[in-house]
Formats: structure tokens, C-alpha cells, sequence
């Protein structure tokens, strides 16, 4: 089975941005911990700050992977541009958002995506990622 995370806009600073908000962890650290938790899972990853460069790589992967994990980030809620990328690939999509985005500014409480995913997960730190991944496991 083959999974691509891929991350928006400002994740590349997990572990230094927000703490209390996102946790002290760095991505490519969980990683490991994610890759060593579910052996059996080929996972990719790849992070942007570019609404464009995200675009491209669910074009790219998004016929030929089992499924996509999605953490969109601040483009979740502006990106009519992604909602289509989403729309026009085959591969599934789960979003994912590591903080509860229902518990804090409301504009964050309408996601342009989540219409044509498979399903959202928020608020449950990093372990939103594991628990996409089991989801997909069972699909």
C-alpha cells in the first residue's frame, strides 16, 4: 500500500511554530515514528508553502497511489484551487489538521476542501496522521 502525506503552508516549521499549539515534534521526526508504526505502509512525504507546488504533486501522485493524507494548512480555507485538484485526481484524500480548527478563529471553521475528501480528521495532534492511515487500512 502506498500513502502520500503531503503538508501546506507552514509545517515545515512543526516543533519551532506554535508549540502549544502543534507540539514540540518535528514532522520528519514523526515520520520515523509513523514508518516504524505501520511497516507494511510504503509512505512518502512532501511539504510546501506554494499553493501551486501542492497542486502539482496531487496531480502527480493522485492516479497512481493507494491513497493521500492531506494537511492543507491555511490553504484549506482560501484554495478553491485545491478543491479542484482534489476533485479532478482518483486517489483518495483524508484531510488531516493537527489542531482543532472547530476551537479556534472561525475563520478556520470552513475548510474548501473537505467536500471532496474521503474524510477529516482534527484536533488530535500528530496522531491524526496514524489514525488516517488506519482509516485507509480498513478501506
Amino acid at each position: 500500500m502506498k500513502i502520500q502525506i503531503i503538508n501546506g503552508p507552514n509545517l515545515n516549521l512543526l516543533g519551532k511554530r506554535e508549540p502549544e499549539t502543534y507540539g514540540k515534534q518535528t514532522f520528519e521526526d514523526y515520520l520515523t515514528t509513523l514508518k516504524t508504526r505501520f511497516p507494511q505502509v510504503e509512505l512518502s512525504y512532501y511539504q510546501s508553502n506554494v499553493e501551486g507546488e501542492l497542486i502539482n504533486k496531487l496531480h502527480e501522485v493522485g492516479f497512481g497511489f493507494d491513497a493521500i493524507i492531506l494537511n492543507a494548512g491555511a490553504y484549506t480555507h482560501t484554495s478553491v484551487a485545491l478543491h479542484d485538484a482534489i476533485a479532478a485526481i482518483k486517489t483518495p484524500v483524508v484531510e488531516v489538521h493537527i489542531s482543532n480548527v472547530y476551537a479556534r478563529e472561525e475563520f478556520r471553521h470552513k475548510s474548501l476542501i473537505t467536500s471532496k475528501c474521503i474524510g477529516l480528521i482534527t484536533g488530535f495532534g500528530l496522531e491524526g496522521y496514524a489514525m488516517a492511515i488506519q482509516f485507509i487500512q480498513k478501506k
